[in-house]
């Protein structure tokens, strides 16, 4: 995390580069992984986060085992350490370091996303990032580069790009099936609000200040601690995107996917309504009033084909597509059409690959990145469509920030002649966990 540990690692791979020259340095890092895969031809996986989501993400195909488990509360990381004959560690560094780990899947908080992710690319080790892939704009970018420099198998966590029920439903918007497409309708989704909880002591095995990493410290409360519990750190600014985010991360997913835009993005953003006030919880509240609070301004999206896609009363997981034709809603795993001969026709297209393994959209879509470690292919929720899934969450939230219409050059990924906007494509983070000024 320091900046001792991240000079460390650029003087290693700058000996790497003497000895095997610079343009061979990546694939040398490549062969060390494949050579260690080889000799039991099982993917070795560590985990860095050990909470909620991460044991939701521990359903690993045959050919991946568990061998290490990180968390910055020392005992949850044990407890789930034990439960896997794997073995415990509370700084992620350590567990980096460590040569009998091939892979790593990144399930902390979403502050917490970028470091590790970035630190492990450069350990040679492939990735698999719960979603959102970042915080902001430019950690995604730079997470993007860094598995490209180290040529990493990079799969971001939105599990249904695995579905072939989601697959096939995106291809048929993107091939004019419904028509011209007049109109796409999203999720109204949350923009974070403001934490200012009065403080409680933390658990005796949790590093709280680690916890806080690169966002303001502040004090210790459950309330904060615990993610969509009375709310929990995924509505706090200073930790995530809110809902905007969280559920948005999947249902933009979709949108990008359907509109053929996994390399792009929208163009213009704006607000309609009035203006965004977001609460500060200075006492445990229930989470449903900030969602009400900060679901305002409603947020509109033009793409460069003209399409709008607008925040109103869509699926949560993926949208409502509307053509002159007809509609077709995606969402977690299933579609609806009013056009039965379509219906027909993408039910029969989804059924003849077979059932995800376990009956998990997130059980296929790790078998699918283990099966890419191995094949070096990359997969389907690549690290550089996670990050344009994200930056459209982030530019739904920046334009509620900002309260004013928004130009947006996704080539250049920058907010022409607006300063105020682009300093919202990053934030100041705290020492000693700065991002690597080079990946």
């Amino acid at each position: 995390m320091d900046s001792e540990v991240c000079l460390s690692r650029r003087r290693f791979l700058q000996q790497s580069v003497v000895i095997a020259g610079a343009c061979q340095c990546e694939r040398l890092i490549e062969t060390v992984a494949a050579e260690r895969m080889g000799a039991s031809d099982i993917v070795r996986v560590g985990y860095i986060g050990a909470g909620r989501r991460a044991h939701q993400l521990m359903e690993l195909p045959p050919d991946a085992r568990i061998v290490a488990i990180c968390d910055v509360n020392l005992a949850r990381a044990e407890k789930t350490a034990a439960a896997h004959g794997a073995r415990a560690f509370q700084d992620y560094r350590k567990l980096l370091d460590a040569t009998d780990i091939d892979a790593v899947v990144v399930a902390t908080p979403d502050h917490w996303h970028a470091l590790p992710a970035i630190h492990a690319c450069q350990a040679g080790k492939d990735v698999y990032c719960e979603k959102p892939l970042s915080l902001t704009v430019v950690e995604g970018r730079r997470m993007v580069e860094a598995a490209r420099k180290y040529d990493r198998v990079f799969q971001t966590g939105t599990q249904q790009r695995s579905l072939a029920v989601n697959r096939v439903a995106c291809a048929a918007v993107r091939d004019g099936r419904l028509g011209k497409l007049r109109r796409v309708v999203a999720h109204n989704y949350p923009s974070p609000w403001e934490c200012a909880l009065p403080g409680g002591k933390p658990p005796a095995s949790l590093d709280w200040n680690a916890w806080c990493g690169s966002a303001e410290w502040r004090p210790y409360h459950d309330d904060l601690y615990e993610p969509r519990v009375k709310p929990g750190w995924i509505s706090f600014r200073p930790y995530s995107g809110g809902e905007m985010t969280a559920w948005g991360a999947h249902g933009f997913d979709q949108i990008q996917w359907a509109l053929g835009a996994d390399d792009s993005g929208p163009v213009e953003i704006w607000t309609e309504g009035e203006p965004f006030a977001p609460p500060t919880y200075r006492k445990p509240m229930r989470r449903d009033e900030g969602d009400a609070a900060c679901s305002r301004p409603k947020i509109v999206y033009r793409y460069a084909d003209g399409t709008i896609v607008a925040l109103e009363d869509g699926p949560a997981g993926g949208a409502r597509f509307v053509g002159s034709d007809t509609t077709l809603t995606i969402d977690r795993g299933r579609f609806e059409t009013g056009e039965s001969e379509l219906a027909a026709e993408l039910k029969a297209q989804s059924t003849v690959e077979p059932p995800a393994p376990a009956n998990s959209d997130t059980a296929a879509h790790l078998a699918h990145w283990i099966e890419c470690i191995k094949s070096r292919r990359r997969p389907v929720a690549d690290v550089e469509i996670g990050h344009r899934s994200a930056t459209v969450c982030h530019l739904g939230n920046i334009a509620r920030w900002t309260g004013r219409r928004l130009r947006w050059d996704p080539a250049s990924e920058t907010f022409p002649e607006d300063k105020a906007a682009l300093a919202l494509l990053d934030r100041e983070r705290r020492k000693p966990y700065e991002l690597p000024s080079q990946v």
